[in-house]
């Protein structure tokens, strides 16, 4: 029997799908972060040790994975040319590095055309229209990431300084805030100095949820974080009949905020980026497996 191997990696864990090539998924491994562009070495190590945990889930032999193909979509691949570097060193008899984009849209519409927005620690936007795709953000928190959890804790702490010096007014949000920070700015300042995307996002939960008890403070970083969505979804393009699939942690906080415009296309997801990258796989290389 002929495989596929269908991999989502990401900062925090790469997920590996042995599948037949007619899309069957027969065995699931997970092991540790696939950033290629924070880690080219490391992230090769694990992509590798999901895929032989994947082969053994399935109770096949490891020693098949130089005999097949793989679809692989990682963090860090929309940038430089580390995707060329990855490809040249994986043991895969075929191997073809997407961005984790590419792959959560095929698993969120199929190979057809529509739209996805990761709304998570990080945000990024793909649509498809007419075989040919578009993506939109994915640059990472520093300079990007509108909208994402990590920019709204980031948008908090700033507001709670504000509050504290000041020059925005408090409310029960910042008051929790300050609370955490045991009522001392340093603290917020000295939490910021080693603070991870996630350790930003960590806050973003707590935003919408006094937003929705009508926080002001709540408020006004929601509705600039959903214009921010917005704009990004706007810059897409989007047709009146293309589904649009929110995924992420975030995604069901902000559906029922966005506009009428965007929630008359919102569709649940088909399957996730891995099912994605499996389905992807199975549609490129079932004619090659299927001649050998």
């Amino acid at each position: 029997m002929n495989f596929v191997l269908g991999i989502d990696g990401g900062g925090t864990s790469c997920r590996a799908a042995l599948a037949t090539v007619d899309g069957t998924v027969v065995g699931r491994a997970k092991s540790g972060a696939a950033n290629i562009r924070t880690d080219l070495t490391g992230a090769r190590s694990n992509i590798v040790e999901a895929a032989r945990q994947a082969f053994i889930a399935a109770g096949q032999d490891p020693d098949l994975i130089p005999r097949t193909p793989a679809i692989l979509g990682l963090a860090g691949a929309n940038v430089g040319t580390y995707r060329q570097q990855l490809e040249a060193i994986l043991p895969f008899s075929t191997s073809r590095v997407e961005t984790d984009a590419e792959i959560a849209l095929e698993g969120a519409v199929g190979s057809g055309d529509g739209a996805m927005a990761i709304l998570g620690t990080g945000t990024a936007y793909m649509a498809r229209r007419n075989g040919k795709s578009r993506a939109i953000g994915g640059w990472g928190f520093q300079v990007g990431d509108q909208g994402s959890g990590a920019r709204i804790g980031r948008d908090l702490l700033e507001q709670t300084l504000l509050a504290y010096d000041g020059v925005r007014d408090r409310s029960p949000l910042i008051d929790a805030m300050m609370a955490i920070f045991r009522d001392n700015p340093e603290d917020v300042v000295e939490f910021t100095t080693n603070a991870k995307p996630g350790d930003f996002g960590g806050f973003a939960p707590k935003v919408f949820e006094h937003a929705g008890k009508g926080d002001a403070v709540a408020n006004w970083i929601v509705d600039k974080a959903v214009g921010d969505v917005e704009a990004s979804l706007g810059a897409l393009g989007l047709s009146d009949d293309a589904p649009l699939c929110l995924l992420g942690g975030l995604a069901p906080l902000y559906a029922p905020r966005l506009s009428a415009r965007y929630k008359a296309l919102l569709r649940e997801p088909l399957d996730d980026a891995l099912g994605g990258a499996v389905q992807m796989a199975a549609r490129l290389f079932a004619r090659t497996e299927a001649a050998r």
